[in-house]
């Protein structure tokens, strides 16, 4: 799993992303969202020093990303920052939708955009995108409008989403209803899971129940509920000392499954509120199905 710090910094990256204003909407250059641009471009080249002068470094407030993760002032945010800077090759980040609105010296926005990154060089180059949704809000203070706090969300749903809420809520021909179809499937042979925000792969190797290794920090997987698709279980990293839970939802042909995964301890911290810092991944199996018995 990825690092309590890092769990979603990448999409942390702010709303802000785009060198262009977009065609057609003509917007004050000293307002809040030539602001927003500047952060944009900030961003773009990794330019810390520009997003610290265009983001408020008040020591209470409160912002939020993908995941749940959660920033409380500059100092936490600056650091993930700068290691995600330190991560890439390089960013891509056009905007697809951006709204402003001002009243006196507060500016609120909405913003749809694509978060494209890319890491290696060359034929080891890898781009991942993330598909987000942006909201924010912005103070004018001594002639410059400056970023307060902003939340974001990944505008696919179904990486977003609480798994449980969505197989309550997805149309039933989505789920499997009958009871034979609700037994545990066999879960065993190896997985390739991929961690969304960080590019990041490893693989597990899991008995019929779904419980064995994988490759990061001498990991272990134990599921310990499925129904309808829906698979739970928790997850320890003995290499880095932390460990948490993850929900999948399995596809019909049991050959991948999109989840969540979050902490629950991380050293001796352990009362880590459920869901409020993790990621989302992908799973694929790579071994051929089971045949069936």
């Amino acid at each position: 799993m990825l690092g309590i710090v890092r769990g979603t910094l990448f999409a942390a990256v702010l709303v802000l992303m785009t060198t262009q204003p977009m065609i057609g909407f003509a917007y004050d250059s000293d307002g809040p969202e030539a602001a927003i641009r500047t952060l944009v471009r900030a961003n773009a080249e990794l330019d810390m020093a520009t997003l610290s002068r265009y983001m408020a470094h008040d020591a209470d407030i409160t912002s939020y990303t993908i995941g749940g993760r959660k920033y409380v002032g500059w100092p936490e945010f600056q650091h993930d920052m700068q290691e995600e800077f330190s991560s890439v090759a390089k960013l891509e980040i056009p905007i697809t939708e951006l709204k402003v609105w001002t009243k006196g010296t507060v500016a609120w926005f909405t913003m749809e955009l694509d978060y494209i990154r890319y890491i290696g060089e060359g034929s080891d180059q890898r781009r991942t995108v993330l598909p987000l949704r942006e909201s924010g809000v912005l103070e004018q203070r001594g002639g410059q409008w400056v970023l307060l706090s902003w939340h974001e969300s990944l505008r696919d749903m179904q990486l977003g989403v609480s798994l449980a809420q969505r197989s309550m809520t997805s149309p039933p021909q989505h789920l499997v209803s009958n009871t034979q179809a609700s037994a545990i499937p066999d879960l065993s042979g190896e997985w390739d899971i991929l961690e969304v925000e960080d590019d990041k792969r490893y693989k597990a190797t899991l008995d019929k129940a779904g419980n064995g290794p994988y490759t990061q920090h001498g990991g272990r997987f134990v599921t310990t509920k499925y129904a309808d698709r829906l698979w739970q279980g928790t997850w320890l990293q003995p290499g880095n000392d932390r460990e948490g839970e993850f929900e999948l939802l399995l596809s019909e042909d049991g050959t991948q499954a999109k989840g969540v995964w979050w902490y629950s301890r991380v050293g001796a911290q352990k009362n880590i509120p459920p869901r409020e810092h993790g990621g989302t991944y992908l799973w694929k199996r790579l071994t051929p199905l089971p045949p069936a018995r």
